[in-house]
């Protein structure tokens, strides 16, 4: 083995190699860095977009339900007026215009909200327990069991949500 010692040439060209070899890293570190700030620049404008479409939809949201209260609350308005024209038939004492006057409020309550999707839950039949509730079980003469016998208070939709179970008895 013998230990030679390089020569001045074969030293200058392995620094220039290498002072080479160190600017082609840093111009890789260089465009990297301008790559990485751009990429940083892009996912900023992202989050900022993201986050106005997030307030926008919040306001659009509160807007389209002040709108539709706003529109079921404009045709709920003559049937309060019907009902103040009830009131004051009661006042009167004329019990026939009153029955008339409650009569024609249900009829035109019930016909906005069924306007307006809210449906009665059938309680013909057996016990639905997806659409009834059953709050008594009492012997039903001629009835099978699990039939509903009464309905105490009726039960209502809103296209296929359940908005309040109709309560009943069953036979047992």
């Amino acid at each position: 083995m013998t230990d030679r010692v390089p020569t001045k040439s074969e030293l200058a060209d392995a620094v220039s190699e290498l002072e080479a070899s160190i600017d082609a890293l840093e111009c890789r570190v260089t465009d990297a860095e301008a790559q990485r700030d751009e990429y940083l620049k892009d996912l900023q404008r992202l989050a900022a977009d993201f986050d106005n479409y997030r307030k926008r939809v919040a306001r659009e949201q509160v807007e389209w339900t002040s709108r539709a209260n706003e529109r079921l609350l404009n045709e709920l308005l003559p049937v309060l007026d019907d009902l103040e024209r009830a009131l004051e038939a009661a006042a009167e004492h004329e019990e026939a215009k009153l029955e008339e006057g409650v009569r024609l409020v249900h009829r035109s309550l019930l016909g906005l909200v069924e306007r307006h999707g809210l449906s009665e839950i059938e309680t013909e039949g057996a016990f639905d327990p997806h659409v009834h509730e059953a709050l008594l079980a009492q012997p039903g003469e001629g009835a099978d069991e699990g039939a509903v016998l009464q309905v105490l208070q009726k039960g209502y939709r809103l296209g296929d949500k359940v908005l309040r179970p109709a309560r009943v008895i069953v036979a047992e």
